[in-house]
């Protein structure tokens, strides 16, 4: 158990404690244990004995006892006591957007509701209104959450996806007979999340590939299993189909399983117009079983007169046009990326220091850094005082001087305000290089308001960037209600950057408003968002999502030099 699992044991106990209604002083007592274990920088091998945990902040004997029993045995018999004694639904509730579990807790005791299908129910007979601290508003919202969930089942988080299938396809690169093996389906395209894992294959012996497949240890159980494809569940959650076909067939099977339903049907209809049947077999003539041999994607596409279409746009929004004409975009590379934005550090609820940040940064092959901790409105994450941002701007100018052929960039993550005015007076955020403004509270107003609340703020001189624009957490939270399109109009008017956030739980600004945006001149900034070192990987995936919204290098501010970024900051300061 490494300290992410543990700290979220200690998470959920803080909630199931909630639930059963126990002291509060008790529910927070877990959550700050979680907070300690997740920012240790010890390794948990020297926790053997319960004088070890001395000193370590909202660590007490008992919450040290149910760690150590974590950590020698794997389990804890008093967290699955108490998940036990609380209705599973219960649980399932707290999926709901915004239902924490006092509300859980108010609806199960009062009602005596206990699934979501119930508390559904419950909703449509009217019976939250006159509840206590409930009322018309909020159960309309628990209805838009239920149906926001019951869009959302079944599907996972890219990376999610992303990792085990990379898994998979390494260990069947060692089967010997092994062609040809990709990735196909959803995670091809990129899309924000998935569904299940396409894994494609053409191999000599394709029983080996499959017995490498089945036997992974990612592998919870085996679903079905033919000559040519089988599936199975992993340990995940996430279902995973192999298909081995023959090198002939791969790569029309390549593009069959890769296009969206769209696209293909898009596809096999300008087939069928120049006289050919195009499926996952291949691409034959009219009148015939033989299918024209294409050794790749790019020979097919040339075939039917079309450009190699990145399969990132394969998604019927044009790309079939503009590979006619020649117009598919050279879309951004994460090689193109010169530097980072957007990363917190100790100074407000990060774990890596700026030095950190900076080392992994220069080992990366990035030019720049540029540090933006939470503002002061922000008190739930340590949000900086205007003093702290001064103390954090001496140690920049400090490392500034230490590190060679490196810059860090001073810059701050400043709360929009209800009224759309940033969370410092000017003689502050003029001392900085740059301002990501972005909502992290209030979200519950009307689409005007929040639409006039992101653009007064975009309108502020001192906002370089829009930070995740609509708020929007993935399978959790729908983005709050505003008209993008003004919002982007507005930062094309006063030469604002909108932010890419590159946490996978975000991916917003979503793909289909990237392509707006950059149509209208806006600059996209991939950021990842880090609270610790391991999250500037999500560059990476910003990247592909930058791709799937058809942006090219020219699109992205930090494809910019380091030198580059320095002008664009004083020009804009000047």
């Amino acid at each position: 158990m490494d300290k992410k699992e543990l700290a979220e044991v200690l998470e959920d106990i803080a909630t199931l404690l909630e639930i059963k209604g126990e002291n509060p002083f008790k529910s927070n007592a877990y959550r700050n244990a979680a907070r300690t274990i997740e920012t240790l920088e010890k390794p948990l091998e020297d926790f053997q004995v319960v004088e070890d945990f001395r000193g370590l902040k909202g660590i007490g004997v008992s919450i040290a006892e149910k760690i150590l029993t974590l950590l020698k045995e794997g389990r804890l018999p008093y967290y699955e006591q108490l998940k036990a004694s609380i209705p599973s639904g219960l649980i399932d509730m707290l999926s709901i957007p915004g239902f924490g579990p006092k509300k859980v807790r108010a609806v199960y005791e009062n009602l005596g509701v206990s699934t979501v299908g119930e508390l559904e129910y419950a909703c449509h007979e009217n019976k939250l209104v006159e509840l206590a601290g409930f009322g018309a508003k909020t159960q309309e919202n628990i209805l838009k959450g239920i149906e926001y969930l019951k869009k959302s089942q079944g599907r996972f988080y890219f990376h999610e996806a992303l990792d085990p299938a990379r898994e998979l396809c390494a260990a069947m690169q060692k089967v010997g007979g092994l062609k040809k093996i990709e990735i196909a389906g959803s995670l091809r395209r990129f899309n924000d999340t998935v569904k299940d894992i396409d894994i494609l294959a053409s191999a000599e012996n394709p029983h080996a590939v499959m017995d490498a497949f089945v036997s992974h240890l990612l592998v919870e159980s085996v679903i079905n299993r033919g000559d040519t494809k089988c599936s199975v569940r992993l340990i995940n959650g996430i279902n995973a189909d192999l298909r081995v076909v023959s090198e002939p067939q791969f790569p029309y099977a390549l593009m069959y399983f890769t296009g969206s339903k769209a696209h293909n049907v898009a596809l096999r209809g300008r087939a069928l117009k120049m006289g050919y049947k195009l499926n996952e077999y291949g691409l034959f003539p009219r009148d015939s079983e033989t299918s024209e041999f294409l050794g790749s994607e790019k020979e097919v596409f040339k075939k039917l007169g079309l450009a190699f279409i990145p399969p990132e746009l394969r998604e019927d929004r044009g790309e079939l046009e503009a590979a006619e004409s020649g117009s598919i975009p050279r879309l951004v590379e994460m090689s193109d990326i010169k530097g980072i934005f957007h990363v917190h550090t100790p100074y407000s609820d990060g774990l890596a220091s700026i030095r950190e940040y900076a080392d992994e940064c220069l080992k990366r092959g990035f030019e720049y850094l540029g540090v933006s901790d939470h503002s002061r409105s922000a008190t739930y994450a340590n949000g900086l005082s205007p003093e702290r941002i001064q103390k954090q701007g001496e140690e920049i100018d400090a490392l500034n001087k230490k590190i060679k052929n490196f810059r860090i960039f001073k810059g701050i993550e400043s709360d929009i305000l209800s009224d759309g005015s940033l969370d410092y007076p000017d003689e502050v955020l003029k001392n900085l290089d740059f301002v990501i403004a972005s909502i992290h509270s209030g979200f519950k107003k009307s689409k005007e308001e929040m639409t006039r609340r992101l653009i007064k703020a975009i309108e502020n001189p001192y906002t370089t960037m829009l930070g995740h624009p609509t708020g929007r957490l993935l399978l959790a939270r729908e983005g709050y209600e505003v008209d993008m399109e003004e919002v982007i109009r507005a930062a094309a008017q006063n030469g604002k950057i909108i932010e890419l956030n590159a946490n996978p739980y975000r991916f917003d600004i979503d793909w289909r408003l990237i392509r707006k945006a950059v149509d209208s001149g806006v600059l996209i900034s991939i950021n990842p968002d880090a609270h610790r070192l391991d999250n500037l990987d999500y560059t990476f995936l910003g990247a592909g999502m930058a791709r799937k919204g058809w942006s090219e290098a020219r699109h992205i501010f930090n494809t910019r030099s380091a030198k580059e970024v320095e002008e664009y900051f004083k020009k804009r300061s000047g």
